[in-house]
């Protein structure tokens, strides 16, 4: 049985033009089933388990690592010569989080408590935690600075007592006693006959509110009646600003709780977040595009605004009092100690800073803090916040201890919490966000490729076959209506003869 051509080309038309109707369509459709199963693993939903479970266990490995600066010439500070630190660490701590007393709410919010305990991890660190570190001691000469302006006679009173307890300028103590406190003569009395001086009722140490505490009661969206609103804050301790700065601008509790953040984020996007540690909101910005194991990401790092003076930068003049651009002051949330947050090593700082101490050297790949996001869902690759804390030094009359310090902001210690997802966690987030709209992405396009190549192909098959084939008109003067064509073949036959005769009277004459 012969096969028509043309009627196959005419099929492959048919076949080609279905296929790119289905491409076109699945190219429209897909996006759409993407964004829908984004949403649906991204909401906090305790019926999507595979979600639900990453935002309240964080199964993402966590660490901190803390770098102290060892003071070299203690006695000549005090003489009023300048500061030389030497860099010691890291000391890393895995850090482990888990949030409890999770209750949701009718209006699309669920309430929750962080909490979050600290394990020294020896082999990845530069030394134990018996190594002996010399810091300034801040219940001295923090305390110093506080009681300045009280008078002269309380002023020499304080010195004696701090000469009663043996409480110097310098502490040289282990590391594990800095981090995690200490015993002091000093802090038992302030606690018995001043109680709430101090922040802590027990050992004094510079981290001892962080270990097996939490950060606060945290109310946050769970974006199900709006997925540009999830992970944002609705309140924290009950409070929808806060108190502590002199601006309502600077009081605004902005942005998620610091670990995931809304889907569909574009270049444009910021990353704001609420840090109950810096008492206030921050804000990042896109630096670039970069890939994580295959996976897209967007770099997200902190603008030099963020901690920039309000002279340099008016918006922050609510966190004033102020010093040079690079600080923020943190004594209204400290119980008024003279601390100053920064990034490490004054990065992006006023260089004057640099000029006030020896053993700085800030750069961005070090020092600068920066989050690696998936922008299609909000959650972060990789994280790595780096912070540095320092003390505000002066002479203070009466208090000898403060011998003849010269004003400088002293950096006592910096420290990093990063973390990065891996393992299994890595291998389904790239298979489900990665590998799943490729293969769509290239069955999209793949639909339309074939059916434009299909329907080009079979169209010219067509065309060609149509030229070759006479018509049926043609085939019916031929062979079908024979009297036609044997009247041409006598016309034919005359003409010809014609021709002769006229040849052959010509030749005659």
């Amino acid at each position: 049985m012969a096969v028509n051509k043309a009627t196959v080309a005419t099929v492959f038309i048919v076949a080609g033009a279905l296929s790119l109707v289905f491409g076109a369509v699945f190219l429209f459709v897909g996006r759409t089933i993407m964004a829908e199963q984004i949403i649906k693993n991204t909401v906090i939903d305790p019926k999507n388990d595979l979600s639900y479970t990453m935002w309240k266990d964080v199964p993402v490995p966590f660490f901190m690592s803390v770098y102290f600066f060892h003071v070299l010439n203690p006695k000549e500070i005090l003489k009023g010569e300048k500061p030389m630190l030497e860099e010691r660490g890291p000391y890393v701590y895995r850090k482990t989080i888990r949030k409890d007393n999770i209750t949701f709410h009718s209006n699309f919010t669920v309430s929750y408590r962080e909490y979050r305990q600290y394990h020294f991890e020896p082999t990845m660190s530069a030394g134990s935690e018996s190594d002996v570190i010399m810091i300034p001691n801040m219940l001295v000469l923090g305390a110093a600075v506080m009681l300045e302006k009280l008078p002269y006679l309380t002023r020499i009173l304080i010195s004696t007592t701090f000469k009663t307890f043996e409480e110097g300028p310098f502490l040289n103590k282990t590391v594990k006693e800095l981090m995690w406190g200490y015993d002091s003569k000093l802090v038992d009395f302030l606690n018995k006959y001043l109680p709430g001086m101090l922040p802590t009722t027990g050992k004094f140490g510079l981290f001892s509110e962080f270990n097996n505490s939490n950060t606060g009661l945290f109310t946050i969206n769970t974006g199900q009646d709006d997925i540009r609103k999830v992970h944002k804050v609705d309140s924290w301790n009950g409070l929808t600003e806060l108190s502590y700065w002199r601006t309502p601008e600077c009081n605004m509790i902005n942005g998620t709780a610091g670990q995931m953040w809304p889907p569909f984020m574009t270049r444009e996007s910021t990353l704001p977040f609420y840090s109950p540690d810096a008492c206030r909101s921050m804000e990042l910005v896109y630096q670039r595009d970069g890939v994580m194991n295959g996976i897209p990401l967007y770099r997200y790092v902190a603008p030099k605004t963020l901690f920039a003076n309000g002279t340099d930068y008016s918006p922050n003049e609510g966190f004033c009092p102020c010093r040079q651009s690079g600080l923020l002051n943190v004594s209204t949330c400290r119980h008024d100690s003279p601390c100053f947050i920064s990034h490490p090593h004054f990065f992006n700082a006023d260089p004057v800073l640099l000029d006030y101490v020896q053993g700085l050297n800030p750069n961005e790949d070090e020092h600068g803090l920066f989050i690696d996001i998936h922008p299609q869902t909000g959650v972060p690759l990789n994280v790595s916040i780096r912070l540095q804390l320092n003390l505000y030094m002066k002479t203070v009359a009466g208090i000898t201890e403060t011998g003849q310090i010269s004003e400088v902001v002293m950096p006592m210690i910096w420290f990093e919490e990063s973390g990065y997802i891996d393992g299994p966690i890595l291998k389904t987030f790239h298979t489900n966000l990665v590998i799943l709209p490729t293969v769509m992405e290239s069955m999209q396009y793949g639909f339309i490729v074939l059916g434009l190549a299909t329907v080009l192909i079979a169209s010219l098959m067509l065309h060609r076959e149509k030229k070759r084939v006479p018509s049926p008109r043609d085939h019916l003067k031929g062979v079908d209506n024979p009297a036609a064509s044997h009247k041409e073949q006598i016309k034919e036959s005359h003409d010809h003869e014609t021709k002769d005769k006229s040849f052959m009277n010509n030749s005659e004459k």
